[in-house]
């Protein structure tokens, strides 16, 4: 089975693909989308989703696993996220991929097994769980790969 997580961003979308088989997990492809800070943002977006078809076309994975919208103190921040996880969404429905959504408090104690898990803590578990040489980097990666591994590790397989 091949999962691609997805760590929705308009500046940075991170993305990590990983294979099951039984209770195998391995990356298969991981990194991230970035767009020009001074493009307006439907030209971001336009980045983004050609980016990601791209992506589906090449691999066709089983299923999309992306973060929930998780909305702090920043509106804009939330805003543009949920922007780009429309993306996500719009590009799964297209190429007929089912999408699973997990809370970080999910991906964290899935991935960890501490709800309360900082950055450092996930990449070191992302690294170990898929036998990586070195830590993904930037951190949208390594979460990328959390997501996928969240759901790789859950009951909606």
């Amino acid at each position: 089975m091949l999962i691609l997580g997805i760590d929705p961003g308009t500046a940075i979308m991170g993305y990590g693909l990983i294979e099951k088989k039984g209770q195998t997990l391995r990356a298969v492809d991981y990194s991230c989308w970035r767009t020009p800070a001074d493009l307006p943002m439907p030209y971001r977006l336009k980045i983004l989703f050609e980016n990601l078809e791209n992506f589906l076309l090449k691999y066709s994975p089983d299923a999309i696993a992306v973060e929930e919208l998780f909305f702090n103190r920043n509106t804009t921040t939330a805003i543009s996220v949920g922007q780009a996880r429309g993306i996500v969404l719009l590009s799964a429905a297209r190429n007929n991929i089912e999408v699973f959504e997990y809370t970080p408090l999910q991906v964290k104690q899935a991935v960890v097994g501490y709800g309360k898990a900082d950055k450092h803590q996930i990449q070191y578990m992302v690294r170990a769980l898929l036998s990586l040489t070195e830590n993904p980097k930037p951190d949208d990666t390594a979460d990328a790969l959390a997501i996928a591994i969240c759901h790789a590790h859950s009951q909606r397989l």
